[in-house]
């Protein structure tokens, strides 16, 4: 995933995190507005930190190129 693309979700993750956490703390749930400041925190660090998948053959074990015709 290109790093414009990451730091884009990223900035939403941190927006949709942050509004949680404060609804949450409005209406009085301390354990759940750590929870969701935990989690919009370990999202980001997990797609940062884990690269994507990138396969070269189909979960079969043939190749794209070599199929029955």
């Amino acid at each position: 995933m290109p790093v414009k693309i990451k730091f884009g979700l990223s900035l939403l993750v941190v927006l949709v995190t942050a509004i949680a956490a404060y609804y949450q703390h409005v209406l009085g749930h301390d354990l759940t507005q750590y929870v969701a400041v935990f989690l919009g925190c370990f999202m980001i660090f997990a797609m940062w930190l884990f690269p994507e998948v990138k396969r070269e053959e189909t979960a079969g074990g043939v190749g794209r190129d070599s199929g029955v015709r």
